[in-house]
């Protein structure tokens, strides 16, 4: 990861130096620029997430989630002995120009760090504007391979898993139920494609053979063509990696006799909701029982759950909502113990925070060790870290989630799984 440069704290360097050339008063080592580059000394955090939109379904458990974070930190004494001010939040929308158009918003209003975006294509097209102008992002949710090798400047993190690592689950789970001829079908986007191309992968060198491995465009109007491709190369299990659009196509596989009682049927994190069974059969929501998927567990953390329902009681989804109360408290926990707010400063010490350090699993326990000296390792309500070097999770736990005969969704078991070492 390279070393962060904040574009900010270069121009405000270079004005110390013309200031003090030109004997300037109040600008140097104890001026206002210097201050500003050093941070004001209140950590400021936005968020850019899908309050409309194909993932709006997504949008209250992260926001609440973030919210909820800046609480539990406030409560344990803030960051640098003051409290977290209210986020600032804005819509991604699904849309690329309004995740844009947010993420200037945020940046505008001098936030340090910005939460989000949600999907990996909206964060992709926010990425070069905010680590452009050395303001952390850290998402909770991203999961496509391409950010693992993305040149961020070091400004750029996740807590969810590379689907890297969601792939050779989502095989195994496959494999596991017996199916040996499957056909996928993805997106036609950043997420689609790293998810397709690790599950083919793992399919493959488990032995099953991949019938047909299909992308599309996620905002066509009818999706018949690709259904009967799918049919049409005999598969015994299929996977549908998708968003919203995702309904249509179960919708069409119904029809075409590739349901769940005919053959097995997979999905992933972007499917997952409590809403789909309803969306796809609204007469008869059993339609999608047996239907399978995988995603970065959610609920395995039982007391997060808890308390998170507590502080939001009409929450119902709580997908990625541990991720990301682990971002807001990793940019909280770096903050700390680079004794700044200033990104530049903070964003050198996120992977740190994650790993090699003394175990702590709360803002205020882990705060505590800081104040001692010591280094630490959080351990997150979504699991341990252990940040690698390209700032995102070496290991994940992959929730394996059902639908049963009455379309409620239930959770089938959560398995850990690692990268290369």
């Amino acid at each position: 990861m390279k070393t962060p440069i904040r574009r900010s704290a270069i121009f405000l360097g270079a004005a110390a130096l013309l200031a003090g050339a030109w004997g300037v008063n109040g600008v140097g080592g104890n001026g206002a620029a210097a201050q500003e580059a050093d941070g004001d000394g209140v950590l400021e955090l936005g968020y850019v997430l899908p309050e409309t939109g194909q993932l709006a379904f997504l949008g209250p458990p992260m926001i609440q989630s973030t919210n909820f974070a800046i609480k539990v930190i406030n409560d344990g004494g803030g960051v640098l002995g003051k409290p977290i001010p209210k986020v600032v939040g804005s819509d991604e929308a699904g849309q690329e120009a309004v995740a844009a158009q947010s993420a200037d918003r945020l940046l505008n209003a001098g936030v340090d760090a910005i939460i989000g975006a949600a999907a990996s294509g909206m964060s992709l097209a926010i990425i070069d504007r905010v680590t452009g102008e050395g303001v952390v992002q850290c998402s909770g949710s991203n999961t496509a391979p391409t950010f693992t090798d993305y040149d961020d400047g070091g400004f750029y993190f996740r807590t969810a898993p590379s689907d890297a690592l969601q792939g050779p689950i989502l095989a195994k789970t496959i494999q596991g139920d017996g199916h040996k001829r499957v056909a996928l079908v993805a997106r036609a986007d950043d997420y689609g494609r790293g998810l397709l191309d690790t599950t083919k992968k793992a399919l493959e060198d488990g032995g099953a053979t991949v019938t047909l491995a299909e992308t599309y465009d996620p905002k066509a109007t009818n999706f018949d063509q690709v259904v009967q491709k799918m049919k049409n190369s005999n598969p015994d299990a299929t996977v549908v990696i998708a968003f919203e659009e995702g309904a249509q196509i179960l919708q069409g596989m119904i029809e075409a006799g590739l349901g769940p009682d005919s053959v097995g049927v997979y999905g992933t994190d972007g499917l997952r909701s409590e809403e789909l069974p309803k969306l796809v059969a609204p007469a008869d929501p059993g339609r999608l029982a047996g239907m399978k998927g995988t995603a970065p567990a959610s609920t395995s953390n039982p007391e997060f759950v808890k308390a998170l329902k507590a502080f939001a009681p009409n929450l119902n989804v709580l997908q990625f909502a541990p991720q990301v109360f682990d971002c807001v408290t990793t940019v909280a926990l770096a903050a700390e113990q680079a004794k700044s707010d200033d990104p530049e400063k903070f964003a050198e010490e996120m992977i740190a925070v994650t790993k090699d350090g003394e175990k702590c699993n709360s803002f205020a326990a882990c705060k505590k060790l800081i104040a001692e000296g010591k280094d630490i390792d959080y351990d997150g309500v979504s699991g341990p870290l252990d940040f690698t070097d390209a700032g995102e999770p070496g290991q994940a736990t992959i929730e394996v989630y059902t639908y049963n005969d009455k379309g409620e969704l239930k959770t089938v078991r959560t398995e850990v799984s690692k990268g290369a070492e």
